[in-house]
């Protein structure tokens, strides 16, 4: 993947190296700096848009947390190309036209070919860049970010015009229509993905709540049922994006994973109420209609490589590894992590599925109330190879807090277990 997109950077500035010979004087170099970082943030911006597009292949090959990392680092590049770019350009102006400093920048943004249209897609592009940085994210409510972030398509579209006036586009047909099938594509992707395909599967799976029930304190089970739910390909350990058509919820898709295997009859998530979303999921009715978009995730059993499987799961992370822990093949160990013993929700059946299939199921918990049945491990290489013998030739798959599985993560790896075995997949925006 990621050799696809050098490659591509490559290809989008081949001509911007061919015409590095002919280069002469400040002005010169100048605009050929522009011209280089110009392109650079151009295709940047294609591929931004690109990796959220929710191609399957792309989502289940490398994973929905991978792809918004990416997604974000190529935000950061475009900021810094696009404004490394409008400097050059415009001091190559200033020196050919030998005006100052601030009538030519205004002369140039004014009258320059499509910069005005592109000047105001840099300031809508940067603006989401600001509320992205986390710190002014984490005073965002999720939804708030969300539409926020909707901006980006219009700073793409508004740059894109003032893209193919460069001297690579203007007076190159077969690299211009190159450039428009980039983003055409791109385009093609974002609509039938993120847009008709959810409205078509809404169509002809008629997904409704069929109930909802408390697990424990600020957590609840919510099931879905519907029409052919066998099509829609669901596998252990993936989520949907869930839009319930109730008042309050319906303008926005939260990512929930399911917490029982898919089945023909329903479908479950478990969530913990920890935003106006997820605490107003225990006010379902039911009836209540819902759309679902996915599934989506690279956290399944194709990760798999070792006939044995450690999953630790803290909290309701615990939902997409009770799906794996049912139905992962081999030899299974579940480390099921809490701060309280109620915390610890769908024991019964986790309890339930170690019995069936002989596999071995360890509760922790921070604050021991005597009826958990386990005890406090912490988070050290020492203490998983202690409580997990073997642990270096394990598969691990996590799913917990932010914390907890940065510092399971560190753990792991103080113990043996490579990078490439740890699968982690995380719903933080």
């Amino acid at each position: 993947m990621l050799v696809l997109l050098y490659a591509g950077a490559a290809a989008a500035t081949t001509g911007c190296w061919y015409g590095l010979a002919s280069v002469d004087g400040a002005a010169g170099w100048f605009a050929w700096v522009g011209r280089l970082t110009g392109l650079l943030a151009g295709y940047a911006c294609a591929v931004l848009l690109g990796l959220i597009s929710r191609i399957p292949a792309l989502d289940r090959g490398v994973g929905s947390d991978r792809l918004a990392r990416w997604h974000a680092l190529s935000g950061r590049y475009t900021i810094v190309l696009s404004t490394v770019h409008m400097a050059f350009a415009t001091a190559a102006h200033v020196a050919r036209s030998g005006t100052g400093v601030l009538r030519g920048t205004v002369g140039l943004v004014l009258d320059g070919p499509a910069v005005l249209e592109a000047t105001i897609g840099f300031g809508l592009l940067s603006g989401v860049a600001v509320i992205s940085v986390r710190a002014v994210r984490r005073r965002l409510r999720y939804e708030t970010w969300h539409y926020l972030h909707l901006l980006t398509y219009g700073g793409v579209f508004l740059a894109f015009a003032h893209q193919l006036t460069g001297p690579d586009f203007a007076g190159g047909a077969v690299a211009s229509t190159l450039w428009r099938a980039l983003y055409v594509s791109v385009a093609v992707s974002l609509v039938w993905y993120r847009f008709l395909t959810p409205v078509r599967r809404a169509l002809r799976h008629r997904l409704r709540v069929a109930g909802v029930r408390m697990e424990s304190p600020g957590v609840v089970s919510v099931y879905v049922t519907g029409e052919h739910l066998g099509e829609l390909g669901a596998e252990p350990g993936q989520f949907f994006r869930w839009r319930f058509l109730a008042p309050g919820m319906w303008w926005t898709a939260n990512p929930y994973s399911l917490s029982a295997p898919a089945n023909s009859r329903f479908l479950r998530i478990t969530v913990k109420a920890v935003g106006d979303h997820s605490r107003a999921l225990a006010r379902l009715r039911p009836g209540t209609r819902v759309w679902a978009e996915g599934p989506y995730g690279a956290l399944t059993a194709a990760r798999r490589r070792k006939p044995r499987v450690l999953l630790i799961g803290g909290g309701v992370g615990i939902s997409p590894l009770r799906t794996l822990f049912e139905t992962l093949p081999g030899q299974v160990t579940l480390v099921y992590m809490a701060r309280r013993d109620e915390d610890l929700v769908l024991r019964n059946e986790l309890d339930s599925i170690a019995a069936a299939r002989g596999a071995t199921v360890h509760y922790t918990v921070d604050e021991l109330t005597g009826t958990s049945g386990g005890r406090a491990v912490p988070l050290t290489g020492r203490a998983l190879r202690t409580l997990i013998p073997g642990l270096a030739v394990h598969d691990v798959y996590l799913c917990g807090p932010t914390g907890m599985t940065t510092a399971a993560r560190h753990a792991l790896r103080r113990a043996g277990v490579p990078n490439r075995r740890i699968h982690v997949e995380s719903f933080d925006f």
